[in-house]
């Protein structure tokens, strides 16, 4: 049928429009997985997102394989863990049966050994926002890896271009920026640079939405799309404090219910941190000084400073109590 003609029959036949989208359900479920042009996955970081983009992939059934590596065995593990509390929550859920709950775990390798990334078709990074520390890595991914390796880093704001060329194959090197949690959030902000080869660039597109997710492109600009608008409007709200123009409570107050945002912009950079604000702010100032829109509150440094990071510790533009947001604080 074509999809305005079942509307119209499931409008009138609930019952058997619902036992046919159950029966369909079940078919594709008990499909063979199909693999995609990156047959062997591998996962570099299992903290906060490597963690989410591991387990999205492995429940995509894209993949012969995935190789979820970290350097030390206690992050591993407690990749593992989370991967398996989120995977556990499913089941328990009814949102996942326990066959294909065990056949997602299965599909992971963990290892801290970084020799089994060789032989991957894809790596997708996930480590600390330090640009040093990723050039460093993918300078030794670009000699270790066979050659046809393409390289993706998740990275919310370093440069791209600056990575691609640390690695010695620029032209095989894209961005994945997934959000946060991965396992929820839909979008993939899709980042090519000057160098990036156009199969590449189509082979990510056709990987992000073969794991479930909403691809966007775009080129490699401070911030990509996202950051590059939220972060300013962020730093624009601190400043609105700041100068005693309003209070954190009616800034926020008035973009939740004058913007329909879901919460306010201090609410959001203490979810965040104050710390992550403070340094993309920082180098953005620095790499970019002619961009007007790039500043760095007084406000901000000084609560960093003083470890006052929002929710992560307890305060920051507001009081926190572990995931809870308390009242807000007199600067």
């Amino acid at each position: 049928m074509l999809p305005s003609t079942f509307s119209r029959w499931a409008s009138s036949n609930a019952p058997k429009a619902k036992a046919l989208l159950q029966l369909s359900r079940r078919q594709i479920s008990s499909t063979p997985a199909v693999f995609s042009n990156f047959d062997k996955l591998g996962i570099i970081g299992l903290g906060l997102m490597g963690h989410g983009i591991a387990q999205t992939a492995a429940a995509s059934q894209i993949h012969s394989s995935i190789i979820a590596y970290e350097t030390d065995s206690s992050f591993l593990d407690r990749g593992r863990d989370r991967i398996q509390k989120s995977v556990e929550k499913l089941v328990s859920k009814e949102r996942l049966s326990s066959e294909d709950a065990d056949a997602l775990m299965g599909k992971i390798t963990f290892t801290t050994d970084r020799d089994a990334l060789n032989d991957t078709d894809l790596i997708v990074e996930a480590i600390i926002e330090n640009l040093d520390l990723k050039k460093q890595l993918y300078s030794d991914l670009g000699q270790q890896c066979k050659p046809e390796t393409i390289f993706a880093s998740n990275t919310s704001s370093l440069s791209i271009t600056k990575m691609a060329l640390a690695s010695g194959r620029p032209d095989k090197f894209v961005g994945v920026h997934f959000f946060n949690p991965v396992q929820l959030m839909k979008l993939v902000e899709i980042i090519r640079t000057d160098y990036t080869d156009q199969a590449v660039l189509d082979k990510t597109v056709e990987w992000v939405e073969q794991i479930g997710k909403a691809g966007v492109g775009c080129s490699d600009t401070p911030g990509f799309i996202v950051n590059r608008l939220l972060v300013p409007s962020l730093v624009q709200a601190i400043l609105l404090v700041e100068r005693g123009d309003a209070s954190t409570k009616d800034v926020d107050l008035s973009m939740q219910l004058g913007a329909g945002h879901p919460m306010g912009p201090l609410h959001l950079a203490d979810y965040v941190g104050l710390d992550t604000c403070l340094s993309i702010m920082e180098g953005w100032v620095k790499d970019f000084p002619e961009e007007r829109a790039f500043v760095v509150p007084d406000i901000l440094r000084e609560k960093v400073e003083r470890n006052e990071l929002g929710r992560k510790t307890g305060k920051g533009f507001y009081q926190w109590d572990g995931d809870k947001r308390g009242d807000p604080l007199d600067l």
